[in-house]
C-alpha cells in the first residue's frame, strides 16, 4: 500500500507525515504518531468533544475526520492555547473557578471555548441568540455553543463562569 504524504501546520509548527493508511483520523495522526497527547480520545464516535481541535480556525472533533482531508491545514491543540508559566486567558479562568475535575475533557473544552470567543467575536449567531446583529455572550449562549463537550464530572457551572470570565477579559460581553 502507498504511502500518503501529508504536511500540517499544528500549534504554529509545520510537520510532515508518511501514513501508511489513509483512513487514520487527525485524532489518531496527533496521538499516535505525532505524540501529541493532549487531545483526548474520549467516545471517540463524535459525541463527546474530548478530541476537539481547531482546524483553520473552526472546531472539529478530531476522531471524526481523516487526518489527509487536512493536508496543507493549520491545527490547534489544547498544546498551542499556552504554556504552563503563560496560561491563557481561558487556561487560568479554568484554574481559577475550577472549570475542571478529573480532567479528562478540559483540553476539549478549552480548545472548544476558545473558538466560540472568536465566533462570538465574529458575530456568528447561534440557535439561542436572541439578537441576529449583535450576539452578546449570555450563560444560554455559553451553554449551547459548548453543548457538543461532554463532562463526565458535570463541572458545567464552573465552565461556564470561567468561559464568561475568559471572554470579558478579551473584551466580548
Amino acid at each position: 500500500m502507498a504511502q500518503h504524504q501529508i504536511t500540517l501546520t499544528i500549534n504554529g509548527t509545520e510537520r510532515s507525515l508518511a501514513l501508511d493508511d489513509p483512513r487514520v483520523t487527525l485524532l489518531d495522526a496527533l496521538r499516535q504518531h505525532l505524540d501529541m497527547t493532549g487531545t483526548k480520545k474520549g467516545c471517540d464516535h463524535g459525541q463527546c468533544g474530548a478530541c476537539t481541535v481547531m482546524a483553520n480556525g473552526r472546531r472539529i472533533n478530531s476522531c471524526l475526520s481523516l487526518a489527509v482531508m487536512h493536508d496543507g491545514d493549520t491545527i490547534t491543540t489544547v498544546e498551542g492555547l499556552g504554556e504552563p508559566e503563560n496560561l491563557s486567558p481561558l487556561q487560568a479562568a479554568f484554574l481559577h473557578h475550577d472549570g475542571f475535575q478529573c480532567g479528562y475533557c478540559t483540553p476539549g473544552q478549552l480548545v472548544s471555548a476558545t473558538a466560540m470567543i472568536e465566533e462570538i467575536k465574529q458575530n456568528w449567531p447561534s440557535v439561542v441568540s436572541g439578537d441576529l446583529e449583535k450576539v452578546s455572550l449570555s450563560d444560554d449562549e455559553i451553554r449551547e455553543r459548548m453543548s457538543g463537550n461532554l463532562c463526565r464530572c458535570a463541572a458545567y457551572a464552573n465552565i461556564v463562569d470561567a468561559i464568561r470570565e475568559a471572554a470579558k477579559a478579551e473584551g466580548v460581553a
